[in-house]
């Protein structure tokens, strides 16, 4: 098996698609939309490795909010300087949660931002 991508429902196509590609710097790797069950989904990843596993925007036209719950813990992603990546993604708006920083009883240094949804993303950093 491999593992293939991640779903999350959004309340804002567009907001999310933004956030995903200008804040994050993915790319929108596919779309499909749904007239006749009234949904779009849209496949946001890296466009260099498109055979890596992708996040799946599913918006439903008529839902505007969703309760996250309290199972889903986060998202992950890797880079090379998540304290570059943090004042990036505040001068672009982006909501930093947890500042960068070693993780408690660890060495690997991560930080945590939320998207326009209220998910929550760990940055964890690839390169010492």
């Amino acid at each position: 098996m491999k593992f293939l991508h991640t779903m999350i429902r959004v309340a804002d196509l567009d907001k999310s698609i933004e956030f995903y590609t200008k804040v994050l710097g993915m790319s929108v790797l596919d779309r499909f939309e749904n007239p006749e069950y009234r949904y779009t989904l849209v496949f946001v990843g890296d466009a260099n490795q498109p055979d890596n596993t992708a996040i799946e925007l599913t918006y439903n036209w008529d839902t505007n909010e969703y309760d996250l719950g309290n199972g889903f813990g986060h998202l992950a992603l890797g880079s090379d300087d998540i304290y570059t990546a943090c004042e990036r993604i505040k001068a672009l708006g982006g909501n930093v949660t947890r500042e960068p920083g070693p993780m408690k009883g660890g060495e690997t240094h991560i930080a945590f931002i939320k998207d326009p949804d209220g998910y929550s993303i760990e940055l964890i950093q690839t390169k010492n």
